[in-house]
């Protein structure tokens, strides 16, 4: 029997992991018939989530509870989980309930029939996102195909089944503030989706505001590519063959047509608008300067505070 790695990032969802846990127990043991083990990983909730998260590795000690020093993210967190792996296959899931426990049979079974399929990611056939987020993620999706040259059909989600080695390649990565779904991309091309069921947020709200948002795609579009380096080399190229090709228009105007030079407003708005080209080409500059110094700081990608994790694994497998 295969041993599933399932690890869940939480924040603020007391409410859900009760039902989370028992509904995978339910998949694994009366449809899956596999073994598992669920690695919740507190990134250091507001709530009373890390209790719950003890509650059930008493009941249980394939729930594995680990809670971090403070708010790392999402993705530091999947990290820290996959730390704790002891499975042949990895699965990834939120904590609200969005991703069924239900479709991870349909997961399962794709990669049992396909040997030339290294990850399985979901896609979504009913997504419950607001239009905020629906837009930010097909933004996202068209950004990171054109920056790591995937193929701009595979989607990218957070419900995901991967090998085991392939999590081994992620977590070698020493990158700052690494992105999950692109350093899967990164590391393998045998990836493919499988449609499943997403279904509605029951409790709360989620974390990824516009702004959020945002900023995950900026922090992508600077780390992944030059493109806004090279859109500013490019603007800079273009207004220097413009003002050299004025230069001359308005030489020829003054020496063979006696005509002299005027525009004070003009003069004023061209010098307000290098300016402020000026002024973005230093900050982009920076944000890759800030990231190159982030690397240098080898900063861990998150502290464990509290962890319940023995395993008695093993020690079920006897008693079966």
């Amino acid at each position: 029997m295969s041993l599933y790695s399932i690890v869940v990032p939480v924040y603020n969802s007391e409410h859900t992991l009760e039902e989370l846990y028992t509904r995978l127990k339910t998949v694994f043991e009366e449809t899956v018939h596999e073994d598992f083990e669920l690695i919740l990983v507190d990134d250091s909730s507001r709530d009373n989530s890390f209790s719950v998260m003890e509650r059930l590795h008493n009941r249980d000690s394939r729930v594995k509870a680990i809670q971090l020093a403070k708010n790392f993210g999402q993705h530091p967190a999947l990290l820290c989980g996959f730390s704790y792996v002891k499975g042949d296959f990895v699965i990834t899931m939120d904590d609200d309930l969005q991703h069924p426990p239900e479709e991870i049979p349909k997961l399962i079974q794709v990669m049992n029939e396909r040997d030339d399929v290294d990850v399985i990611i979901a896609k979504y056939a009913n997504r419950h996102h607001n239009l905020i987020r629906k837009l930010g993620t097909r933004l996202s999706v068209y950004a990171t195909s054109k920056m790591l040259h995937k193929d701009p059909n595979l989607e990218i989600t957070s419900f995901r089944l991967m090998r085991r080695f392939i999590m081994d390649s992620i977590m070698s990565s020493t990158i700052h503030l690494p992105q999950i779904g692109n350093l899967l991309v990164q590391t393998s091309n045998r990836i493919i989706n499988v449609e499943v069921q997403h279904d509605s947020r029951k409790f709360g709200r989620s974390g990824y505001t516009f702004r959020r948002l945002v900023k995950d795609l900026i922090y992508d579009i600077t780390t992944n590519s030059s493109l806004p380096l090279i859109v500013v080399r490019d603007i800079g190229i273009i207004s220097f063959v413009i003002s050299i090709c004025l230069g001359l228009y308005y030489l020829f105007r003054y020496f063979f047509l006696g005509v002299s030079v005027e525009g004070f407003t003009t003069i004023v708005l061209l010098i307000l608008a290098y300016n402020g080209l000026i002024l973005l080409g230093i900050g982009i500059l920076g944000q890759y300067l800030m990231h190159v110094l982030d690397e240098a700081k080898k900063m861990p990608h998150y502290v464990v505070r509290r962890a319940e994790v023995e395993d008695s694994f093993e020690e079920r497998d006897t008693n079966q």
